[in-house]
């Protein structure tokens, strides 16, 4: 049970983050992706930043087990998948987080974006057999691999580089891209709706 209370008080922590930098609203989403407002992009690269610095930092630290880490096996469905998200994404201005914290908000649009993922979601279920046989869920790339080896890791590194030190660099990265980039890169300020 106190796993459950802990899950949802983090979720609400998260979902009200998310809310306050602007993801829940779809013109901020749309000055984002026409770049007219990197805000919440730097945002996005800042918090995964930091996330990666704190995980590998504490996995070299002893603090993280590397065993509670989840990859996913890699597949080219992956790529389609990720390919109708980001148009779904750019078409909404809401993915599948940030609509619900969106309809958490108030916002009646994201209820409808909700109902056609679980539509969608319904209808990859019951067409499951055919892309299964259609060889886009067979595994590339050796299935679970990461771009760097992790010790005690149960799946493949791509390269021969240190996993966790790759993680940190590549967060580092993200830190640095994060402060970097310019408010907007193309045209006049973006005029943002408020929410709804």
């Amino acid at each position: 049970m106190t796993t459950i209370l802990l899950a949802l008080v983090i979720g609400a922590a998260f979902g009200a983050v998310l809310d306050r930098v602007g993801a829940s609203n779809p013109s901020f989403i749309g000055a984002m992706l026409n770049l007219t407002n990197l805000n919440l992009a730097k945002s996005i690269l800042l918090a995964i930043g930091v996330g990666s610095v704190l995980m590998f930092g504490g996995q070299m630290l002893g603090l993280v087990d590397v065993g509670h880490m989840s990859v996913k096996t890699a597949y080219a469905g992956v790529f389609l998948g990720g390919l109708l998200l980001g148009a779904g994404w750019a078409l909404s201005g809401f993915c599948p987080g940030t609509g619900v914290v969106a309809a958490a908000s108030g916002r009646k649009d994201a209820l409808f974006f909700i109902a056609g993922g679980l539509l969608g979601a319904a209808a990859y279920m019951v067409t499951y057999p055919a892309w299964k046989s259609s060889g886009l869920l067979d595994a590339v790339a050796g299935g679970k691999v990461t771009l760097g080896a992790v010790p005690g890791a149960k799946y493949e590194g791509l390269t021969a580089l240190p996993g966790d030190i790759l993680g940190l660099v590549l967060g580092l990265g993200f830190v640095a891209l994060a402060f970097a980039l310019p408010e907007r890169l193309t045209g006049a300020p973006a005029q943002v709706q408020p929410a709804e």
